[in-house]
């Protein structure tokens, strides 16, 4: 917008992220490639109103980004939503690696047996190492921003930074063409 001599303020910028933010989400998962079956769960903290909320993350064992989930707790009840939310979009994996969180294992075992289904849990904390990287993706944009005001805004710029991930690591099937800028990508997605 700059190089073309509109000006255009930030908050602008803010309210068109808080209103497509999500319409960008429903596209790209509707065209993203599958994921491997072995993922990485784990969860970040991320202030929001000068408290701390949780992003619950996946990504598979080659470090594409399964999902996504900001929650107000970090309890088992928090983990098994984001663990259907992930299963919903892209079926049961064959195991998950978690860092020791009671939480995800809690999870994971309230899943299987409620739906029979046999997801392997590993905590093997240096092979969680992918999410942790991961998480630097997020944390390197948010840490300037000092926090959020609010948890829908939280929420609709967090889906903005991690749509931008999925975006650089080219997990869109046939349809966006390789060498595209990540703007050219989303207005690709948009349209």
């Amino acid at each position: 917008m700059e190089e073309r001599g509109v000006p255009i303020d930030h908050a602008t910028i803010q309210r068109w992220v808080v209103k497509y933010s999500p319409q960008l989400e429903a596209a790209l998962h509707r065209r993203k490639h599958p994921v491997w079956v072995s993922w990485r769960m784990d969860e970040t903290s991320i202030k929001v109103k000068g408290q701390w909320y949780y992003l619950y993350r996946a990504v598979d064992k080659t470090g594409q980004t399964i999902d996504f989930l900001l929650t107000e707790q970090r309890d088992e009840q928090a983990a098994k939503r984001f663990l259907i939310k992930a299963i919903r979009r892209h079926g049961v994996p064959e195991k998950i690696t978690i860092d020791g969180s009671a939480a995800h294992e809690a999870a994971i075992k309230s899943y299987n047996a409620e739906h029979g289904t046999a997801i392997d849990i590993r905590k093997v904390k240096y092979l969680n190492n992918i999410v942790e990287q991961d998480h630097r993706g997020v944390k390197r944009i948010t840490r300037p921003m000092l926090g959020f005001k609010s948890f829908d805004a939280a929420q609709s710029t967090l889906i903005g930074i991690e749509l931008r991930h999925m975006l650089r690591k080219q997990q869109l099937e046939d349809g966006v063409e390789q060498g595209l800028t990540v703007a050219e990508q989303f207005y690709t997605l948009a349209a």
